[in-house]
């Protein structure tokens, strides 16, 4: 008998860093949620077009479409989804960056973060309780 997925969450990560991308995918996976990758702001775009989701993890500076562009398009396209964008960056020090993410207000995770930095500030924005992991 097929497994019933209609109330599981789906999440888009986008990031170019594999091992960034795959170890968002397998925190969020055994969590219970459904989670897609996109390599850069225009895959993930394409995504969006297909695909409903309920949180998207946006590495703001990924080659072809930035993660800024990608939220200025998340904006006009899908307004529902931008209060469940959060963005990570290793470039929390650069005053462009840091402008931008004060004026969206959406939360971020800076480069590098832990497994369960991850679950808290997803738990957060999802309005749900994951487990933490020692």
């Amino acid at each position: 008998m097929a497994q019933d997925n209609t109330n599981r969450k789906r999440i888009l990560v986008v990031d170019d860093e594999p091992v960034i991308s795959r170890v968002c995918a397998r925190t969020l996976t055994t969590q219970g949620f459904e989670v897609d990758i996109a390599v850069n702001g225009e895959v993930a775009r394409d995504m969006l077009g297909k695909n409903d989701y309920d949180l998207c993890l946006i590495d703001i500076r990924t080659p072809v479409m930035s993660g800024k562009e990608l939220y200025q398009f998340i904006l006009s396209r899908c307004p529902k989804l931008a209060n469940g964008v959060i963005f990570t960056t290793g470039d929390v020090a650069d005053g462009y960056t840091q402008c931008f993410l004060e004026l969206t207000r959406r939360p971020y995770l800076p480069k590098p973060f832990t497994p369960n930095e991850l679950r808290e500030v997803a738990g957060e924005v999802l309005g749900v309780r994951l487990s933490l992991v020692s």
